[in-house]
């Protein structure tokens, strides 16, 4: 099963079917602006972005208010903070469960296929998922791990 199956809600209310990007590397991520580490993860994230979109790479955000309640906003809200505050120009999604019963179909695959230092369960903001051009997933990041380490590894896949 590949990562490029699913389609997903953008937080601008259209939706993204994920084999009209197939063929890139993908780094997912759960995201909240209003996190301890928002400023320092969404910065890195947008210069991860912007180094290596031109080799197929993407960024995709789906901010959570699941931990800890960092994600209060509307898509409105968070898509002008993002933007305003972060300058973030990667593709954003509309605010997604990644926990319970009612987690976007993504995460729970993604979850399934790398588990994390706790299990298969998100435990922080800014956990990440690095997908081949394939679909497959091949590794999982906390919010702690290294942006360097990610660079080298998405460099690697490209």
């Amino acid at each position: 099963m590949s990562f490029f199956r699913f389609n997903a809600k953008m937080i601008n209310g259209q939706t993204l079917n994920f084999r009209n990007i197939e063929g890139n590397v993908v780094l997912i991520v759960n995201t909240a602006s209003e996190s301890k580490f928002a400023k320092k993860q969404l910065k890195q994230l947008e210069h991860i972005y912007k180094d290596y979109k031109s080799e197929h790479f993407l960024v995709l955000g789906f901010p959570n208010d699941q931990i800890g309640g960092k994600e209060p906003k509307s898509n409105q809200e968070i898509y002008n903070a993002y933007v305003k505050d972060y300058g973030v120009s990667f593709p954003l999604f509309a605010k997604s469960h990644i926990k319970g019963q009612k987690t976007n179909p993504i995460f729970k695959w993604l979850k399934r296929q790398k588990k994390g230092l706790f299990g298969s369960e998100i435990k922080a903001n800014f956990t990440k998922f690095l997908v081949n051009r394939e679909g497959k997933v091949v590794k999982r990041y906390g919010p702690w791990k290294s942006f360097e380490k990610m660079r080298v590894d998405i460099a690697k896949l490209l």
